[in-house]
């Protein structure tokens, strides 16, 4: 399978992501929000958590299992050292935290829902993410 990006496999794994949020919010009557899933797995002792662990343990197996099944799809590297990684990824914990939420919470199911908030948020996100692409490459 080809890792290029091609209109057809965009629209394909939007649509996939678009199902799975709709789904989990008409069925269940929750969110998709990968950051404050994470942030709840955190307070121990919430009821609801079950779903949560259990959307979590999906998300980590599906990427081992594409990594086993299909290699093709993990090809790259990452030419940064570990640290900057590390600060990367707290500084992204900070900002879905300030913003109360990510890019699942606000781009795929709080704009579908017309939250302005998540227009706002959604907006902010691609334009520093514009920004620091031009930067670093």
């Amino acid at each position: 399978m080809e890792t290029e990006f091609t209109p057809v496999t965009a629209l394909i794994g939007g649509a996939l992501i678009g199902l799975a949020s709709a789904a989990l919010l008409l069925l269940y009557g929750k969110v998709a929000g990968v950051s404050g899933v994470l942030q709840a797995l955190f307070k121990p002792f919430k009821s609801d958590n079950s779903w949560k662990l259990s959307f979590v343990v999906g998300l980590i197996t599906a990427g081992v299992l594409a990594s086993v099944f299909a290699p093709q799809w993990m090809q790259g590297e990452l030419r940064l050292p570990s640290w900057l990684i590390v600060v990367a990824g707290l500084a992204v914990g900070l900002g879905t935290t300030l913003g109360n939420g990510c890019t699942s919470g606000h781009g795929v199911c709080g704009m579908s829902r017309f939250s302005g908030r998540s227009w706002v948020a959604t907006i902010v996100f691609m334009v520093v993410a514009i920004i620091v692409a031009n930067l670093i490459s």
